[in-house]
């Protein structure tokens, strides 16, 4: 069975930095697509970017790229998402979805797979 666990969230100031961390499961961590979705209050979830692994090239949100790196280790099966710059405008519950049944590409992440329960990151003004 396929599970993604997000970690990493918190309360950070305008201008700060967080990672968030994303830990798979069930299955081989060399073909697979990770992507971070967020959602806040009264809105609807946003694709922040991804990651393909066959060469590990990401894709971003335009409200987000120069700020938030994707990145990925193998050997720990895990995703992670640096967030610097951070606004309040960040603050939102933040998904990790996971799995050989993504593709990644320009347009964000596609396709089936599992989902975090997701974490919360609130930026203070």
């Amino acid at each position: 069975e396929v599970q993604t666990v997000e970690s990493g969230g918190g309360l950070v100031q305008a201008g700060g930095s967080l990672r968030l961390s994303c830990a798979a499961s069930g299955f081989t961590f060399d073909d697979y697509a990770a992507g971070w979705f967020r959602q806040a209050p009264g809105k609807e979830r946003e694709g922040v970017g991804c990651i393909r692994s066959s060469d590990g090239s990401t894709y971003y949100a335009r409200s987000v790229k120069g700020r938030f790196t994707i990145s990925s280790d193998n050997a720990k099966n895990t995703v992670y998402l640096q967030m610097n710059s951070l606004k309040p405008e960040d603050t939102a519950v933040y998904y990790c979805a996971a799995g050989p049944g993504f593709r990644c590409h320009e347009a964000g992440l596609s396709g089936s797979g599992s989902w975090g329960q997701g974490t919360q990151v609130t930026v203070s003004s």
